[in-house]
C-alpha cells in the first residue's frame, strides 16, 4: 500500500471534548479538499467521537493507528464540506 503523505499535523492529546472536535475541525478548514490531516488523539470519547462527528461532517477517515497504550493516529482525507 502506497504511504499516505500527510499535508498538516495536529496533536489534541492534551485536549477534552469537545474542543478535540472543534480544534480537528479548524484545521480541516484551513485545508483544501483531498488533502491530509494526521491527528494524535487519546483513546475513549475523542477516538469515539472525532472520526464519527469528521464523517458527518463528510471527511473521509482514511487510517486509525494505535500508537501508544492510549494514543492513536488518525488520518483524515478533508471532505468536499460547505
Amino acid at each position: 500500500m502506497a504511504e499516505i503523505r500527510a499535508t498538516k499535523r495536529l496533536d489534541i492529546t492534551g485536549d477534552c471534548c469537545p474542543i478535540t472536535f472543534v480544534k480537528t475541525k479548524l484545521a480541516l478548514e484551513e485545508m483544501q479538499p483531498g488533502e491530509i490531516l494526521e491527528v494524535l488523539l487519546k483513546d475513549g470519547e475523542p477516538l469515539a467521537n472525532v472520526p464519527r462527528s469528521l464523517k458527518s461532517e463528510g471527511h473521509k477517515i482514511l487510517q486509525v493507528k494505535k500508537m501508544g497504550p492510549d494514543t492513536y493516529l488518525l488520518i483524515v482525507e478533508r471532505g468536499k464540506v460547505g
